[in-house]
């Protein structure tokens, strides 16, 4: 299917027309036929967003909020045309698909219930007769960039706060998915936001670091936010602070499941198998290591290796839970970890790689230990490493023996003492008695480290958003020293 630019509320090419192919992962062939937009095509991104601004920038958050919403009903009513596109480009499960539908229109609509909570305060002046307040403004243009792994969540994520709070947006599709990002825009323009309030253009690999400076670089443009890999996100932090532009950060992670001695084991193992093998284990917030107190490591292992030998796997277009991952490069990365971990004494209780295929089986690799490339670097595929600690302040400490920080989770029955391992782990998200992966769209979501900096949803969202403005009513005839 060949798809346009979205600029300015009317689909465009890319300058000279140029053109990129989307290979479907699964099948070989071309799911989608893209513009491979270049720098001119930024700046007439950008140049409709900022045309858009001062209109809706004094928009009523009612009315913002009633288009939101409008948004957040025709993303659903496209469940059809997102979940096609989706597991053509990506590989992903139709299941997988309608799950990012159904969590971005919960995403438009938090950020819809937002536009009227953008709140600032009074503050006591030391000054006679003077009113002191710090308000809360929308910034301008503003860039967002997406992943492929949860496109429709992420890519509306990038979007529906910012919009709420009377910015407008460019966003840039990832190469890998441009027809699910570029339905995003079909959305609300369907629904009837105005013209350049969002923008969204797609690049083709080779143009990504132009497009991406450009985007950066422009002097239209205020702040960035990125979801994606640390990689990038290093890259993107560079340029964004030489032109002195916040950023709003949400990177790698190699989450750690911590099951303590007084765990519910049939739970953890649940927890695990969902936490590690959700599309596939390419997630940020993917289980990629448990921790396991040794005194339970052996029933857990047995138990979590009979659950994810029985994952149904195969074609995405069929009823099975772990699809296709993205491409041929997730394979071969994955092999060599699960290679060189068990050449160092680790052993494979299921799964392993299929090198004709990037369909994968869940994947469990036993007696890991810190030595072993599996145990620190990012997987992002069906593979988990199982850790055995010697007791909770070995766990600990072998949890946070990492450069990333976005989520975690601890089984345990002591709650307090659950609670108290869940405070000493280094992450922005810890959840005691339930998986790593998980979300809800009014909760404050990032990480720390190499995970990035900044926060996702709720208030949170709102000052990452905006501008706080210190504004005083004052007195004409006060008195001056000279």
């Amino acid at each position: 299917m060949n798809i346009s630019l979205m600029i300015d509320g009317a689909d465009e090419p890319a300058s000279a027309n140029a053109t990129f192919d989307r290979i479907n992962p699964v099948t070989r062939e071309v799911a989608t036929t893209a513009p491979a937009a270049q720098e001119f095509d930024v700046g007439r991104a950008v140049a409709a967003a900022d045309n858009a601004f001062p209109a809706w920038s004094k928009t009523p958050p009612s009315e913002r909020r009633a288009l939101l919403n409008k948004v957040a009903d025709t993303l659903e009513a496209m469940a059809g045309e997102f979940t096609e596109a989706y597991v053509a480009e990506v590989g992903c499960t139709a299941p997988w698909a309608g799950f990012n539908v159904m969590f971005g229109a919960k995403v438009l609509r938090e950020a819809a219930a937002m536009t009227t909570q953008i709140r600032g305060e009074v503050i006591p002046s030391d000054k006679p007769g003077t009113l002191a307040m710090a308000v809360k403004r929308p910034v301008g243009v503003l860039v967002g960039m997406a992943p492929w792994n949860a496109a429709v969540i992420l890519g509306v994520r990038a979007v529906a706060m910012p919009i709420a709070c009377g910015n407008t947006v460019v966003l840039k599709a990832s190469e890998k998915c441009p027809r699910v990002h570029m339905l995003i825009g079909e959305a609300f323009r369907r629904a009837g936001v105005p013209n350049g309030v969002l923008n969204v253009i797609t690049h083709s690999a080779e143009s990504a670091p132009g497009v991406v400076e450009a985007l950066i670089s422009h002097p239209k443009t205020r702040r960035i936010n990125f979801t994606g890999s640390t990689r990038v996100g290093r890259i993107i932090a560079e340029i964004a602070g030489r032109h002195l532009k916040p950023c709003l950060l949400e990177l790698g992670g190699k989450a750690p499941l911590v099951v303590l001695d007084d765990a519910d084991i049939d739970g953890a193992v649940n927890a695990a198998a969902f936490g590690a093998f959700m599309n596939q284990g390419q997630i940020c917030m993917s289980t990629e290591r448990i921790i396991v107190d040794e005194k339970v490591a052996d029933e857990f292992v047995e138990k979590f290796t009979a659950k994810a030998a029985a994952l149904p796997v195969g074609n995405p277009t069929e009823n099975v839970v772990l699809g296709s991952v993205v491409d041929y490069d997730t394979i071969e990365r994955v092999e060599g970890l699960i290679s060189s971990a068990e050449d160092m004494g680790a052993r494979v209780t299921t799964g392993g790689v299929r090198k004709d295929s990037t369909i994968m089986p869940a994947t469990i690799v036993d007696r890991v230990t810190q030595a072993m490339p599996l145990f620190s670097e990012e997987s992002f595929g069906p593979v988990v490493c199982v850790v055995r600690a010697r007791d909770t302040e070995h766990a600990v400490e072998l949890a946070n023996d990492t450069a990333y920080g976005l989520s975690a989770a601890v089984f345990g029955s002591d709650i307090n003492r659950a609670l108290d391992v869940a405070d000493r782990l280094q992450s922005g998200i810890c959840h005691i008695n339930g998986p790593t992966v998980s979300d809800e769209a009014q909760m404050p979501f990032g990480g720390v480290m190499d995970s990035g900096y900044g926060r996702f949803g709720g208030t949170a969202g709102v000052d990452a958003f905006t501008e706080t403005r210190w504004i005083t009513v004052e007195q004409p005839g006060q008195h001056y020293p000279f």
